[in-house]
This record gives structure tokens, sequence and C-alpha cells, in this order.
């Protein structure tokens, strides 16, 4: 029924994408909320008992607002009408890279993982060196049965290898890559399955040694102060 009730919500404030619905329901949100708190909170125990990685933390530090910053942005919608949280060895910053939540009504959810921003140029570099260097064991995460069967990498990407890496590479296709992350869609029936916890964790797990690889290379990297 919690599940139930955050997509239910969701769906409303799609419709209803204004500040006065917004502050007129605020008892829903309220309630929406603290039912995905408490899914992202059994979620990172699940996940910091199959990957020591992952720290316990306070499920509110681990996800992100609805509100949107429309400052530089087209879309003047207040909201973003989904429930977003990040569960990763350092909380929800995007590196090193953990777990990402996303839940939206309507078979846009998914379950996420990676290195999902091309902004940070030093974090790309760090990578593609990675891949260039040892470029096998890459190849044996992505063809890992396992891994084949659940997921292909995505990200944004140049057209050519860029300079300073061999264009002919067996990784090549992943060195144009400025961001290598991985999705897995869900429909709202497994939102609503009363294993999902379960499901959830076992599928994120699979996705370890790829973020594995990730955060070896990205070690040296540093957030930006902002």
């Amino acid at each position: 029924m919690k599940m139930e009730e955050m997509l239910s919500f969701l769906r409303e404030l799609e419709e209803h994408n204004d500040r006065d619905w917004f502050h007129a329901h605020e008892e829903g949100y309220r309630r929406a909320t603290a039912a995905f708190e408490q899914l992202v909170g059994e979620l990172n125990l699940a996940l910091h008992q199959g990957d020591p990685e992952i720290p316990l933390a306070a499920p509110k530090t681990l996800t992100f607002k609805l509100m949107r910053d429309t400052r530089f942005s087209r879309d003047k919608s207040p909201y973003n009408p989904s429930f977003r949280a990040h569960i990763g060895p350092r909380g929800k910053l995007p590196v090193p890279v953990g777990y990402y939540l996303f839940l939206r009504p309507g078979g846009r959810s998914f379950l996420g993982g990676g290195l999902f921003a091309d902004m940070f140029r030093d974090a790309t570099t760090l990578v593609r060196d990675a891949i260039a260097a040892q470029g096998e064991r890459w190849g044996e995460i992505l063809d890992a049965p396992d891994f084949r069967a659940h997921f292909t990498v995505g990200g944004s990407a140049l057209k050519n290898v860029p300079r300073g890496y061999d264009p002919d590479h067996p990784q090549a296709q992943y060195l144009k890559n400025k961001s290598w992350y991985l999705e897995y869609p869900l429909g709202d029936e497994q939102l609503l399955a009363p294993d999902f916890v379960d499901f959830a964790a076992a599928l994120f797990l699979k996705m370890r040694p790829f973020g594995a690889f990730l955060n070896e290379a990205l070690a040296p990297f540093e957030m930006p102060s902002r």
C-alpha cells in the first residue's frame, strides 16, 4: 500500500505541477516521502549486507528533493514528479559511484548504477585511462553472462575515440564515453510486488563488479567544492 501511495502522489503531482496544488496536498507529500524514506532505508540495509563499501546512513541524507531549480531551465514546472535516491560509499554524492533508485509511475522507473555525470572531466579521464590500461578486465566484467543478461552500458559519448587513445583498442567504443552507467527498467507492477526490496537489492548487487571497476579508477578524484 505504501508503494501505491507513493505512485499515486507522483501521478497527481505530474498532473497538477504547481505550488498551490502542492501546498494543498502537503499531508499526502509527507506520507509519500516517509514511505519512500522507509524504502530507501530497507534498501540501504540490504546493500550494506551485500556490499561492505556501502555504509548505513539516514535515509533522508540519500534522497533528492522534488523541488526543481528552474532558474536556467525552459521548463518552469516547480517540481520533479519522481522519487530519487543514491546509495553510495559517500551517500548521495555521485562519486564514488553507487546504486541509484528512480521511481516514476507509468513504467518510467529504473534501478541504476555507475557514473551518470559527464561534466567532471577529470573523472572521465580517470575512467578512460583505466579502460585503456585494463581493457581485458573491463571486457570480462561486461561479458559476464549474468551481467549481459541484465545490463547494457549507457552514457553520453563522443563520435570518435579522443586524441591520446588507441582507436583500435579492443574497448574503443567505451573510450568514446564521457559517462558510463547502467539502467534496469521497472514496470509499476514490479514496484508493487511484495518482494521488491529483495529483488532490487539483488539486482543492484549484480552491478557491483562494474561499480568497483569505476571506483578503483576514480579513487584519486575529488568532488569540486561548491
